[in-house]
């Protein structure tokens, strides 16, 4: 079985690797936060022969990352993922002065504040009551069914509960009806805190490919046919990182393949109001199958500190997870739920104000890289980001780089499940225009400097969420 390690890197990107380049790979590994401080290494003799190395190169490659404070090691026993204890070099970037391009997040819509003041009498309502509100209130349920009905699949306020969040959503799907050693198929790319949350419930990952293009649809269909795992993770509308949109008749084919092989689908729809200038706009997942758990958020939408999400899902369902929420929450903030309620009332002025966002964030990525030679910048109808093409893979090789000009870019294999995609990078739409231009001017600097061959070798870098 091939050990996390050796998936995360590829045993096809390392061949041939000298001792110090393979060390650098997985100190990367380790940076990125792809491999956790604690994590157990395979011992040298079974990474010796994944990789099909000499144990003593395998040797070479652990006491390099010991002595620059990347693993310990016990004699006789296992090596574990650390980081350096020493401060951070003088010439360090601060966090303060860095881009970070790890989150592709807006700033909050104008209304916002607007909506928070006209939220206040309903909050204030509330409080003769407990404060707690396990399923959400009964009038943000009956707007988020609203939501899916107008998008056109018929929805009540029995089939919604109210979380803190899409991933907090996902997680209290995965922990009322998660199976530890089951199979879940996923995208490649995907979310990565997606691939962390199924990775922490014991599933294992049968990937099935996304490109700006979109969906290899006989291939995903041949999985679930095949393999008939528990469960297929998917983001349909502007598919975080590509931007791709599945269509209706995809959708149909991939719901119907679903439920003959017994496969429930987790749709995340944290990014399908995204819209900029798509033209058309398909139907639910939920809508071609009833069985389908469906999870969203207004996060993307109005403002990324509004950690409110919801799930649809089967009545049945519902009651399954009310049952186990109480074990590690007890309700969603009422506040924001008073907040959710006042601007979803309003939703066009709402998608009105993502649209105008994210095409000038859109027009400052591709103004920035247009000055960069050998980056080809993908069509983007709307998402979160550009999945644009390196040309090469040194995405890792990049995001280093980057870091020394201060900007903190996940590379490409951070959204995969197994080391690859290193011709790929994932750059956010969504910041302003002014910031999206000097982080563009950024990246060009580091990829000057990576084309130059003057890149220095990192002594830190921080472990990133990816947003």
């Amino acid at each position: 079985m091939t050990s996390r390690l050796v998936a995360h890197l590829g045993a096809q990107n390392v061949a041939g690797a000298t001792a110090t380049a393979l060390a650098g790979h997985i100190r990367a590994l380790i940076l990125d936060g792809r491999l956790t401080v604690g994590e157990r290494l395979p011992s040298e003799r079974s990474l010796a022969l994944e990789l099909r190395r000499s144990r003593s190169t395998i040797t070479r490659v652990y006491g390099i990352l010991e002595s620059d404070g990347y693993v310990t090691r016990l004699h006789g026993g296992s090596t574990r993922v650390t980081l350096p204890r020493t401060p951070l070099a003088p010439d360090a970037p601060e966090q303060e002065s860095a881009i970070d391009l790890s989150i592709a997040s807006m700033d909050s819509t104008p209304g916002l504040y607007d909506a928070t003041v006209r939220s206040l009498p309903r909050l204030a309502a509330l409080r003769g009551t407990s404060g707690y509100s396990l399923r959400g209130l009964p009038e943000l349920r009956d707007a988020v069914a609203r939501r899916f009905t107008q998008r056109g699949v018929e929805t009540s306020a029995d089939e919604i509960i109210i979380t803190s969040g899409a991933l907090n959503a996902l997680n209290l799907v995965l922990a009322t009806i998660g199976r530890r050693g089951e199979r879940v198929l996923v995208e490649q790319p995907t979310f990565p805190h997606a691939l962390e949350a199924l990775q922490r419930h014991g599933y294992r990952m049968l990937p099935t490919p996304v490109d700006v293009d979109g969906w290899d649809a006989r291939h995903l269909t041949d999985v679930l046919l095949a393999d008939r795992p528990h469960l297929a993770y998917l983001i349909p509308d502007f598919h975080n990182p590509t931007g791709a949109t599945l269509p209706d008749l995809e959708r149909q084919r991939i719901a119907t393949t679903a439920r003959s092989a017994g496969t429930l689908l987790i749709v995340d729809e944290t990014t399908a109001e995204l819209d900029i200038d798509r033209g058309w706009a398909p139907l639910p997942m939920a809508a071609y199958n009833p069985h389908a758990i469906t999870v969203g958020s207004m996060s993307k939408i109005a403002w990324g500190g509004m950690r409110l999400g919801w799930i649809r899902a089967e009545p049945s369902l519902i009651t399954r997870l009310l049952a186990v929420r109480p074990s590690f929450e007890l309700g969603t903030a009422l506040l924001e739920q008073c907040i959710a309620v006042e601007l979803l009332a309003d939703m066009p002025a709402l998608t009105a104000h993502v649209r105008e966002r994210l095409r000038a964030g859109r027009a400052a990525v591709i103004d920035g890289l247009d000055a960069i030679e050998g980056i080809r910048m993908p069509q983007t109808a709307g998402g979160l980001s550009a999945w644009v093409d390196l040309g090469a893979p040194v995405s890792t090789q990049l995001s280093l780089a980057a870091r020394e000009r201060e900007l903190l870019l996940p590379p490409g294999p951070r959204f995969a499940t197994g080391g690859v995609l290193e011709r790929r990078l994932r750059i956010p739409i969504t910041l302003p225009p002014d910031r999206t231009a000097a982080a563009m001017h950024r990246l060009r600097l580091a990829w000057d400097d990576l084309h130059g061959g003057t890149v220095p070798r990192p002594e830190e870098l921080p472990q990133t969420a990816v947003i």
